[in-house]
């Protein structure tokens, strides 16, 4: 096969490949032996991130004692969890038990677009989280006038909105892009900056358009994050010692979720950027359990109910009293 000729072209204004038609993935292929650890690893992560998730977003719609806002953006933010994870780890476990890991042209950017787009929704989640926690702090009394079901509803569009906007650019460019062999992409996916080093031709432009975008979605995000809080913190100022613990508690676990996310949003070695691309995912569902009361009861009586009923033992009808 001559890698030399280039992937693709445009035929009658359709789009069609010339001559390659897969990528091979080999990210993970060096770990020889070890393949096996990582898989058993990542596997029962990933069952961990599907169990975790579901479970908030099952009692999230089934318990009415959980009808505030936070909740509904918090089991929206477990569901992008979900697919985020799911757009990846599956065909890095199937790639862990054959010799050779491919995926086909589109699958490839159908990949890299759902894996980007659904990072910087993640994150758009946690802004809307933070605005919800700045509301419900700093207005109280007007906390359910303000988060009506419409303006949720509103800000979770606009978080996927705001997803798309930053993605699709740079996705749209490298689609556009012809590439030479060979077709190995030295990472555990379809990453942007790993597929981009098999274009024929200069791709600096693409390079600047895809970091402007990365850059963009952080500093919005993270932006509008350190907002909600430093007014949250000028908020807190003016309570008392039992309001001020109150608040800080409504806001710890999420908290806790925006530093993990944006702390290692920096790693870029391949087994590390792995372990991240699980990580939030596989984190949010306990530090909320942990840190949430009403969560933590609400899983509990879920759960409850799923347990069978205790056999009482029948009494002696002919026990002589």
């Amino acid at each position: 096969m001559d890698y030399k000729t280039p992937l693709s072209s445009f035929v009658n204004g359709t789009w069609e490949p010339d001559g390659v038609t897969f990528f091979i993935i080999e990210g993970l292929a060096s770990l020889g032996e070890k393949k096996i650890i990582f898989f058993v690893i990542l596997l029962l992560g990933y069952i961990t991130i599907l169990g975790g998730n579901s479970m908030i977003i099952f009692v999230a719609l089934t318990d009415p004692k959980l009808n505030s806002p936070m909740y509904f953006f918090l089991y929206n933010l477990s569901f992008v969890d979900i697919v985020y994870t799911t757009t990846t780890i599956p065909q890095m476990l199937a790639g862990f038990l054959t010799d050779m890991n491919t995926i086909s042209y589109p699958g490839c950017f159908f990949q890299m677009y759902f894996f980007v787009q659904l990072a910087v929704t993640g994150r758009s989640m946690l802004t809307v989280m933070a605005y919800d926690r700045y509301v419900a702090i700093c207005n109280p009394l007007r906390y359910t006038a303000i988060m009506t079901r419409p303006v949720r509803l509103l800000l979770i569009t606009g978080a996927w909105s705001f997803g798309t906007c930053c993605t699709l650019p740079a996705i749209s460019m490298s689609l556009l892009r012809s590439y030479c062999g060979p077709n190995v992409v030295k990472h555990g996916w379809c990453d942007p900056s790993s597929v981009r080093r098999l274009v024929c031709g200069d791709t600096s432009v693409d390079g600047v358009v895809s970091f402007s975008s990365a850059l963009f979605a952080l500093l919005t995000t993270g932006v509008l994050i350190l907002t909600s809080y430093v007014l949250i913190g000028v908020s807190i100022l003016k309570m008392g010692v039992a309001q001020r613990l109150k608040a800080f508690g409504t806001c710890a676990a999420h908290l806790t979720v925006v530093f993990i996310s944006y702390s290692s949003a920096s790693f870029v070695r391949i087994i590390v950027s792995v372990l991240y691309a699980a990580l939030t995912p596989f984190l949010n569902p306990m530090i909320y359990s942990l840190r949430n009361k009403e969560l933590r009861e609400s899983i509990i009586r879920t759960l409850g109910r799923f347990r069978p009923s205790a056999v009482l033992p029948r009494k002696d009808i002919n026990t002589v009293s």
